[in-house]
Parts: structure tokens; sequence; C-alpha cells
């Protein structure tokens, strides 16, 4: 079979800056990330060494401000960035949306002072981020979530309680933490800015888990964690909207590496098909192979033109809830459905792991489930078009 490489994708991109970005992230991701994905992925192993070249490469801080390090791009770049990396390799490209995901609430809801202290090291000073929303009995409803922020007469506060599949737990220099400060429900929740070597914070074993295995995903707990007022973030009982805001965009993240790790797929299934003989001609020419790829490739640009729309409308400064919504279901289930059917076109190769399309098939899963499973978007698109369920 000829080793035929996927064409890149012709994209459709606002700046001469902007189509140089893609081209510098598609070298990397060929010449450092691809190659050893596969192995690395097999031995669990996460590319800390990776992030380190992404973030010197300016590419941890794409959609932030310049002025504390980052890159001063629109969603509509950042989120193709996103997908040419997770096409790479899933481990990065979501590795790279949760770093952004954990920069949101202080770049969008700190203070100056705030942002000039911490910003520039987590955006272009080679720090890693993670998110901490989620807890054991605490997912899909995450408003009722039980870790506690007490202040003390001093002013600082403690924090104690334990937060559940966290990506990157366990080697992230900083989290960001949603805790409750004050009563039951949404308004009662604070969000903090919590260095990874604090003391009392320790983190669980990696979840076992079907796919992504590269990524360390670990309950984390605090036990007494001690900090300052300074690493609160916006006032107190607002952590809650805080958190949704930055779900809103970090949706579209995951939308993004969807549509990328789905085409590494069928760029795969398209190798096979075309230089795949049976019964004396290429595998592409039987119509119902054909009209699989099709459908594929239709699903693919159906998705990435819905992430970008709604990445415009954020950029342009407008709603985009419901559209981030959309865009992460749609994606995400397109993922799922293109990756399943590229093992199929391989037939028995694509149950085995001397092609690649078996582990994309394992790793789409969870991008139907992570930041709000789709059928949380659902309800989320729902109560845009219908209003909120009457009790």
């Amino acid at each position: 079979m000829p080793d035929r490489a996927p064409q890149p994708v012709d994209r459709q991109l606002p700046t001469d800056e902007a189509r140089d970005l893609i081209s510098l992230v598609r070298e990397i991701a060929q010449r450092e990330i691809a190659p050893h994905a596969a192995e690395e992925e097999d031995a669990g192993h996460f590319p800390r060494e990776l992030f380190t070249l992404l973030s010197e490469s300016g590419l941890l801080g794409l959609p932030y401000d310049s002025e504390y390090c980052g890159g001063d791009q629109p969603y509509e770049v950042y989120l193709q960035v996103l997908e040419e990396l997770a096409a790479a390799r899933l481990t990065v490209g979501l590795g790279v949306s949760v770093h952004s995901l954990s920069c949101h609430a202080l770049a969008q809801y700190g203070t100056k002072e705030q942002q000039a202290e911490y910003l520039p090291a987590m955006l272009g000073g080679g720090l890693l981020g993670a998110y901490g929303l989620s807890e054991p009995s605490s997912g899909s409803d995450a408003a009722s979530l039980r870790t506690k922020a007490v202040r003390e007469s001093g002013g600082d506060w403690v924090l104690h309680g334990t937060k559940a599949w966290i990506t990157h737990g366990g080697i992230a220099d900083f989290y960001t933490v949603m805790a409750r400060s004050g009563g039951e429900g949404a308004r009662g929740i604070t969000a903090f800015l919590v260095p990874g070597d604090a003391e009392g914070l320790s983190a669980a074993a990696p979840e076992k888990k079907m796919g992504m295995k590269g990524s360390p995903t670990a309950q984390i707990h605090l036990d007494g964690v001690r900090i300052s007022d300074a690493r609160r973030i916006g006032d107190e009982g607002q952590g809650f909207a805080i958190a949704l805001s930055a779900l809103d965009s970090g949706r579209l993240g995951i939308a993004a590496c969807a549509i990328g790790l789905a085409q590494a797929a069928l760029d795969e299934a398209v190798a096979y098909a075309t230089g795949r003989q049976q019964f004396g001609r290429p595998v592409a020419d039987f119509q119902g192979l054909r009209f699989m790829l099709a459908d594929m490739a239709t699903q693919i640009e159906a998705g990435r033109a819905l992430y970008l729309a709604a990445a415009r409308l954020r950029d342009a400064g407008r709603p985009f809830s419901r559209q981030a919504a959309m865009a992460k279901l749609h994606c995400t289930d397109t993922a799922m459905k293109v990756t399943t059917d590229a093992v199929q076109i391989l037939g028995g190769y694509g149950y085995t792991a001397d092609f690649p399309v078996e582990r994309y098939m394992r790793e789409a899963k969870v991008l139907q489930i992570v930041e709000g499973t789709n059928q949380i978007q659902r309800m989320v698109i729902a109560r845009h078009l219908a209003g909120p369920e009457s009790r």
C-alpha cells in the first residue's frame, strides 16, 4: 500500500499572520508530535516537553492579551490551531484547550494587579494549568459542588475537598478551583487560583482510561490548602458564573479538537481505501465505501463551519453560548461516528494497533463526555429555544 500523506485542510484565515501561524503549527505537529503519538500513548507518556516547546513558540496563550504574553489571536484562529494539534495527537490538542480554559477566569475576571502578577508565566512562561470544577458527586450538576473555602480572620482562605476528572491532575503548575464560600447553590461558589505546589494539595493515582492514556486525569485533594485573598478571582459568590463563562469557550475548544481527530481518521481511511486492492481494484472504487467517505467528509466540514461560526460570534462580542453547545454536540458526535466508520473501512486492520484508527475511536468517546456531556449540551440548546424547564 503506498504511503499517501494527507492533504492540509484548506482554511479560511483572516490575516497573513494567521496563515503563518498555522504553517508553524503544522510544522511542529508533523516534526515533533505525530511521529511519537502512537508509541507514547501506548506507554501512557505525557509529553511535557512538547508543552514547553509550545509555550516557547507562543502557542499556549494565543487567545489572550499580548500585554501579558498572550498571542492576541481571535478565537477563529486559536481554534484552528487546536484542530491542527489534535489531528496530530489529541492529548496535545486537548491539553492546550484545557490550559487555555484554566487561564480564562484570571484573564477575564481578575484584577489588573492579579493579571500582571500571574498571567505572563501562565500564558508564556512554560507553566501548565488545570481546571477544577467537577467533583466525585457533582459532575453535570456542578452547582452542587462541596469543596469548601473558609475565610479566616486574617483574610486568607483555607480550602478543603476533592476535585475529580482533572486533566493534568497531579502535574499542573496551577489550578483554577471553584469552591463553596457561601450557602447552597450556584451563588455560594467562588473561584481561586491555586498553585500546583501548595501545601495540602495532592493528587490521587491517574485514572485508567479507555483512551488518551498519555493525558493524566486524576482526583485532586485539597486538605487545608491555604491561599491569600489575592488569589481569589472575581467577587465572592461569582465563581459559578465565571465557570460557565469559561465552559462556553472551552466547549469550542473541545469541538475543534473533535474535528481535528475526525479529520485525522478520514485522512487515514482515504489513504487506506485508495491504496488497498480487493477483487482486482482499489477499495475506493466500491460505491458503498465511497459514500461512507463522502458522508464522513461532509460531517467534518459541517462541524468545522459550526465551530467557526460560534467563534466569530465570540470574537464580535456577541452571545455564543447556544452556538457553543451546538458545536460541541455536533462535532463530538461527528468524531465518534467518523472514527467508528474509519475502523470499518479498514476492516480487520482497523481493529489492530498497527493503524491509528482504533486509537482515534477510543479517544473520540471521551469528547462526548468532557466539559458537559452531550446530553447537557442538548439541555443548554433547548433552554435557549424554549426557556427553562417548568417544575
